[in-house]
């Protein structure tokens, strides 16, 4: 890692250790004014339903800010991130960090001065709903302040992927003759992750309200269909398809131009795993490895992790050049 990658790694991680020091200040000035539980967690009008300690509030402060931030700088340090895209990068995290310095410092200044009762809890707190307003606004003037900053840095430079090109494998086919290819391209991950959405959404429901659990539960079993994805190589094109015939991705034939097949690590070119859309790509990211990797007739590329993608990309180069053909 260079002189320039270092800056922008301090740039983005600075708005969280802000935010964090923010946040630790005012409950160290404040500490003898709180009550032993502080209220922790609201319902939809404000009122607390749940109680947390003081050093429960530490904890929890700490390792969420410390934890995004530590995420978002190594997006900005080993991510693929340039020019708009690592701007916009810097600046998201800028609005993150002060939307969540801001809902922590809330929590903890309502709590201050609240009488307590037998069991040590805050009595008579209420946290008035306008705080997500003021938090949202905070987070887009640190959005526009983070934007700035980042615009005033120097930014990574574009990477110069010539992509696939025309003289990629191809699979024998006789005249006549029609092939498809098929692959499974599932991981640990994504059905162990789809139960803990859905166990969240289900202990939601039975602790606060259900508005609040229909989210993680939409989300949850929509990760369920889509937790054995299937990647299809056929006459109409590339398809990525769960157990359900929705959600699924699918690339008609006639927008590709050519298909290769290489290794993709998620994280570092696309930001992540899941289905992702980057500045002139695209893809549906199971896991780290080989995958299928198509340069379409605009320019962009769209790619899924998948074995055996060297059969699959052979394929769809041989299918569009009997397109070509045929046409």
């Amino acid at each position: 890692m260079n002189l320039k990658s270092v800056g922008r790694v301090v740039l983005t991680a600075l708005p969280f250790l802000l935010a964090l020091a923010v946040d630790l200040l005012l409950f160290a000035t404040r500490r003898d004014r709180l009550p032993a539980q502080l209220a922790s967690h609201f319902v939809s009008n404000g009122r607390v339903d749940d109680y947390a300690g003081r050093t429960s509030y530490l904890v929890v402060t700490t390792l969420v800010l410390l934890g995004i931030g530590l995420l978002w700088t190594l997006m900005a340090g080993f991510g693929k991130f340039a020019g708009t895209a690592h701007r916009l990068l810097v600046a998201s995290g800028y609005a993150v960090a002060a939307f969540l310095g801001y809902l922590m410092g809330a929590v903890l200044l309502i709590n201050v001065d609240a009488v307590e009762d037998a069991q040590g809890r805050g009595q008579d707190v209420h946290f008035p709903m306008w705080h997500m307003a003021a938090a949202f606004g905070a987070g887009v003037v640190a959005f526009g302040l983070g934007y700035l900053v980042a615009a005033l840095t120097p930014a990574p430079e574009p990477v110069v992927d010539d992509g696939p090109g025309a003289g990629g494998e191809r699979v024998a086919l006789g005249a006549g003759e029609v092939a498809g290819w098929a692959r499974g391209a599932g991981s640990w991950w994504l059905p162990l992750t789809a139960l803990l959405v859905i166990g969240t959404g289900i202990a939601m429901l039975f602790t606060t309200s259900w508005p609040f659990a229909v989210l993680p539960l939409v989300l949850g079993l929509l990760m369920a269909t889509f937790a054995r994805p299937y990647v299809t190589v056929d006459r109409r094109g590339i398809t990525v398809s769960g157990l359900l015939p929705w959600p699924r991705v699918r690339v008609p034939l006639d927008r590709i131009e050519a298909a290769a097949s290489r290794d993709i690590s998620p994280f570092t070119e696309y930001g992540g795993w899941g289905y992702r859309i980057r500045p002139g790509r695209s893809g549906v990211m199971i896991r780290s490895g080989e995958g299928i990797v198509a340069r379409l007739t605009n320019g962009r590329d769209f790619a899924v992790t998948v074995d055996d993608s060297v059969t699959g990309a052979a394929l769809l180069n041989t299918l569009i050049d009997q397109r070509r053909t045929d046409h």
